[in-house]
């Protein structure tokens, strides 16, 4: 299943504009009926993160200490529910990754799952999901983050800084820490012009692995609920074998391809 070859789903513009400014969207994935189902889903995990914590890659340690004040983000919901491990394999998600990565071969990396409540004020600080993934090489990897909500800026919707995929590798950056603090660190000729990006509920945006992105708190009156997924090529390696790539994850050693079970090859080329 989402191995076959399907027609690439973006136009050459569209194409451009991704390679330009690091990232695309909105960009329409899911339909409403798959939404409403996904919500109930989301909103199941978010309820029982305690006793299904130990299944999962990684619960934000900072939000488990406190809630009130972190945003609930957490890896491998894959790994616990059914239907978004079906996404993980769809061809609507992996066909669009795969044209914007350029690649003949798409692997799967590791899925993500965004929660925050009405009027929360926890914050996603600017940073570049690469900054986090230097255990694995090369650096081609694409995020499709799909929004369960609709999401605009009063309710914390991405942000993205044009072009930044551009300026290399900047430190990483706590999910416990201000909004701003990466600009500390930021160089001159590194211009920070921020551009919001509202969503549609069952669209998504789509970005490169080192374009910088953050996202402010939930003022509205409803939940703002979202769902990752990261792909990579297929030839990925293993760059720091010092402990597993994922908790509950086979050991793989450097230099190996970043393969097996929980890295499937998930879209090829006829």
């Amino acid at each position: 299943m989402g191995k076959d070859h399907h027609p690439a789903p973006f136009s050459h513009g569209q194409v451009a504009d991704f390679q330009r400014d690091g990232f695309l969207g909105p960009v329409p994935i899911l339909e409403m009926e798959e939404v409403l189902d996904l919500r109930d889903r989301v909103d199941y995990l978010f309820q029982n993160l305690d006793s299904i914590e130990s299944e999962l890659y990684e619960v934000e340690a900072a939000h488990m200490e406190r809630p009130e004040e972190v945003v609930c983000h957490f890896l491998g919901g894959w790994r616990v529910d059914k239907r978004l491990r079906e996404l993980v394999f769809d061809p609507r998600l992996t066909g669009a990754a795969a044209q914007l990565l350029e690649v003949s071969r798409l692997r799967f990396w590791h899925d993500q799952v965004f929660y925050k409540p009405a009027g929360h004020p926890g914050v996603v600080p600017w940073h570049q999901d690469y900054s986090y993934w230097t255990r694995t090489a090369p650096a081609r990897h694409v995020t499709i983050n799909i929004l369960l909500d609709n999401a605009d800026e009063d309710s914390g919707c991405l942000q993205f800084v044009p072009g930044s995929q551009e300026w290399g590798l900047l430190p990483p950056v706590g999910f416990d820490q201000p909004l701003e603090k990466i600009r500390e660190g930021l160089l001159a000729g590194q211009e920070f012009l921020p551009r919001a990006v509202p969503v549609p509920a069952g669209s998504a945006t789509i970005h490169h692995s080192h374009t910088l992105h953050g996202s402010g708190p939930n003022g509205s009156k409803g939940p703002r609920r979202a769902l990752a997924f990261n792909y990579m090529c297929a030839e990925t390696r293993v760059a720091d074998d010092s402990e597993p790539l994922l908790r509950g994850a086979p050991h793989l050693s450097q230099g190996e391809f970043v393969a097996g079970e929980l890295f499937p090859v998930v879209w090829k080329a006829p």
